[in-house]
């Protein structure tokens, strides 16, 4: 499912127009980024969390000559932690 077919969907299930769900979508996404960006948590209760984690600087091998290692440094990237109520429909 893409943005706009999770928009139509919420459009049928709300009884709103799909271009206001699409704007509050758009709205979401961005306030979830900007948040996270900022290195904050985003908690949905019963969906998951948004966060910011640190992924240590390491050493690997080069894919493209194998046996030469490369260095990979250190960034803080974006995770998201599904709920127990989002794993346990799931799992059904």
């Amino acid at each position: 499912m893409n943005k706009a077919e999770l928009a139509a969907e919420i459009a049928a299930r709300t009884n709103n127009t799909k271009k206001a769900v699409e704007e509050m979508l758009g709205a979401l996404t961005d306030v979830v980024v900007d948040t996270v960006a900022k290195g904050q948590k985003v908690t949905l209760v019963g969906f998951g969390t948004f966060e910011p984690r640190e992924r240590q600087a390491r050493e690997t091998n080069n894919p493209q000559k194998p046996g030469q290692k490369i260095h990979v440094p250190a960034k803080r990237v974006p995770a998201f932690s599904a709920g127990k109520e989002f794993k346990d429909k799931v799992s059904k």
